[in-house]
């Protein structure tokens, strides 16, 4: 065996820490802030904390590849060693034949040294057969390959826990940060923008998007995600017992056999592009960054969403009117 290590996968880069700063920083002191500007800072943690969720996510799927990847790399080395045990027999047999009734140590010529120094050591025993000096040189490359296999085995293990920790004390902050700010704005008479009111007898439907009958599957979707209303929003939570955001719509949709990848970084190219007036019930809905947007919701008609958007508050059915109307960037129709 002469396979050389895979490259460890790459861990998403994450601005964990200075997310974290600027979720504990504020431009005006919570004492001095007016209600407009509790109210405008509250959406500005919730949307910062929508990004730490997804990376939070992008976190932990990273390493879940990581640990099967270290499952992958331990096997490896054990194969290694094995070869080795099989093949240190062989080497032995051979020096032994080599150097006897010789004084000195026969390992010790040939590995006293590092590797490049044992392979020339090999290639000056002329006096060995070519299938000797390929076991010797074949013995030597396995001792590299399993150092190697080790190393990345560390080096994987070591950035896994490192992008984990950061994610999950970064989430920590962002959760304190927003609670803090809305004990604030409801101090000052304030309610979360984020709520909204329902739409008035089911929504304005030519404004807020389509009312056509959905299909079978998108009913059993939409029925799940309604079951799931009032459960908490859990951090990572991908059910039964809690979902946060994208947890919710790829166990909704794949009541309907859609498999839908983890995280909105991901789910946003999940389906075909819809515009926001041409949104079915049933749609995937992004919101805050075009290009890797942090919250998903699910699309139940009559401009209203099926969500969850943070730990303070359950999943929900609320308007899409004013405030995520406003962050609103992209739509897809899964299957």
């Amino acid at each position: 065996m002469t396979r050389n290590p895979e490259p460890t996968r790459r861990l998403t880069t994450v601005g964990f820490v200075a997310l974290g700063a600027v979720v504990l920083s504020s431009g005006v002191a919570l004492a001095d802030q007016t209600e407009s500007e509790a109210r405008e800072r509250y959406e500005e943690l919730q949307e910062e904390l929508s990004g730490l969720n997804a990376d939070f996510n992008e976190a932990k799927e990273d390493h879940a590849a990581t640990e099967a990847e270290l499952e992958d790399l331990q096997q490896r080395l054990e194969d290694a060693q094995e070869e080795l045990d099989a093949k240190s027999g062989q080497v032995s047999v051979i020096v032994q034949g080599a150097y006897t009734g010789a004084t000195h140590s026969s390992m010790g010529v040939l590995f006293g040294g590092d590797a490049d120094n044992a392979l020339q050591n090999i290639a000056d025993l002329d006096y060995l057969s070519e299938g000797q000096q390929t076991t010797l040189a074949d013995y030597v490359t396995e001792v590299e390959n399993a150092e190697e296999l080790y190393n990345a085995a560390e080096a994987t293990e070591e950035a896994a826990a490192q992008s984990l920790e950061a994610a999950e004390e970064a989430v920590a902050r962002g959760e304190a940060a927003l609670d803090e700010q809305a004990e604030v704005l409801e101090s000052l008479g304030g309610v979360d923008p984020t709520v909204g009111e329902a739409a008035a007898d089911g929504g304005a439907a030519g404004a807020s998007g389509g009312t056509a009958a959905v299909s079978g599957d998108v009913q059993a979707v939409l029925d799940f995600a309604r079951a799931q209303i009032g459960k908490p929003y859990v951090w990572g939570g991908t059910g039964p017992d809690g979902y946060d955001c994208s947890g919710l719509t790829q166990a909704a949709w794949a009541q309907a056999g859609v498999s839908l990848p983890r995280t909105t970084y991901d789910q946003v190219n999940a389906g075909t592009p819809v515009s926001r007036d041409q949104l079915q019930p049933g749609d995937l809905m992004f919101f805050y960054d075009v290009s890797a947007p942090s919250h998903v919701g699910i699309y139940a008609g009559n401009g209203m969403m099926i969500h969850g958007s943070n730990p303070s508050k359950p999943l929900e059915e609320v308007s899409l009117a004013a405030y995520w109307d406003g962050v609103f960037t992209s739509a897809v129709r899964p299957g």
